[in-house]
């Protein structure tokens, strides 16, 4: 029997949706390997953390609550991951492919000695066992991958999975003798600076509104779609091209290389659909598109398209919008 180990994440003592997603994850994997799922909760003062994940079925739920782990610093973050998996004898640690995910799993594998497998979005049987399947040439091919280390190491794809439901009862919390090291680390945590904002998080929204290049300053930019996000209680999001012409913050880009996102409902407005772009939102359930130019690509993924100028389109759906509701 196997030992699937998921990191959580957490923000001001609130487990992060992505969690889950991982965590049902972690639970397929189970069925397929006939193991069991542990937790591991790393931070200072997590006690309300691991208490509000006692009722989604893991076998244990380690929690490593040291000073020196307050800050998320990648180095000490992997040392203590990594003592946990050999103390419990885990054959498998997952994480979210989140920043901090990305971040603390490569080390974790150099640790360990194990093989990887990055941004998985399916568990898959082959001839040779279980492969865990993740996009390759920006999401354009599937390539399954057989690790064949004792120990694996994963990073999941967070809207390739729901989020797990709890399953009641109270998994036992065992406290875990974290040594983080910091000084060995050589790094040192100083501040965050972080981008504060009322609306959802990007990558935890179940609603999303998107610009791209369309959506020119001069003729209001991104300030048109922000009532349409205020109204639907959405998170704003971009593609790179937007970022990179200076219309939007650099927190806002999906793609390949910005944020992966899979909400219920996904407003691609003035945005072509390259495939870049596509490999982080064309899991999202319902892809709503307006384009002035009918041949773009958004609309071969589009479920709804709207051949139109956005300057127009945007504020019309937003009196509808407003009437409905009223």
């Amino acid at each position: 029997m196997s030992k699937i180990l998921v990191l959580a994440e957490h923000d001001k003592g609130t487990v992060k949706k992505l969690t889950l997603n991982t965590l049902l994850f972690a639970r397929q994997l189970a069925q397929k390997t006939g193991g069991s799922v542990d937790i591991a909760v790393l931070g200072h003062g997590v006690g309300p953390v691991a208490e509000a994940l006692r009722g989604f079925g893991a076998g244990t739920i380690h929690v490593a609550d040291h000073a020196d782990l307050a800050y998320p610093l990648a180095g000490p973050y992997a040392k203590v991951l990594a003592d946990l998996a050999k103390s419990t004898g885990a054959k498998v640690v997952a994480a979210t492919a989140s920043s901090l995910g990305k971040d603390v799993l490569p080390r974790v594998a150099a640790r360990l000695g194990a093989g990887m497998a990055s941004d998985v979005v399916a568990l898959v049987d082959t001839k040779e066992g279980t492969a865990y399947r993740r996009p390759v040439w920006a999401g354009s091919l599937l390539a399954d991958v057989v690790i064949d280390s004792p120990v694996h190491v994963v990073s999941v794809r967070s809207s390739a999975f729901d989020a797990a439901e709890a399953v009641g009862g109270a998994s036992p919390v065992q406290a875990f003798a974290a040594q983080p090291d910091l000084a060995k680390a050589r790094v040192r945590f100083v501040k965050f600076d972080g981008v504060q904002s009322t609306r959802p998080d990007l990558a935890e929204a179940s609603v999303v509104v998107a610009g791209g290049r369309g959506l020119k300053p001069e003729k209001g930019g991104f300030g048109v779609i922000e009532p349409l996000a205020d109204l639907l209680g959405g998170a704003i999001g971009a593609s790179r091209a937007a970022v990179d012409d200076g219309y939007c913050p650099n927190d806002y880009q999906i793609g390949q290389t910005g944020k992966v996102v899979a909400p219920q409902l996904y407003f691609a407005i003035a945005i072509s659909g390259a495939v870049q772009h596509l490999a982080g939102m064309k899991n999202s359930k319902v892809i709503v598109a307006i384009n002035t130019r009918e041949d773009e690509p958004i609309f071969k993924v589009a479920d709804y398209g709207l051949v139109a100028d956005a300057f127009v389109a945007v504020p019309e759906l937003v009196e509808k919008l407003k009437a409905i509701k009223s």
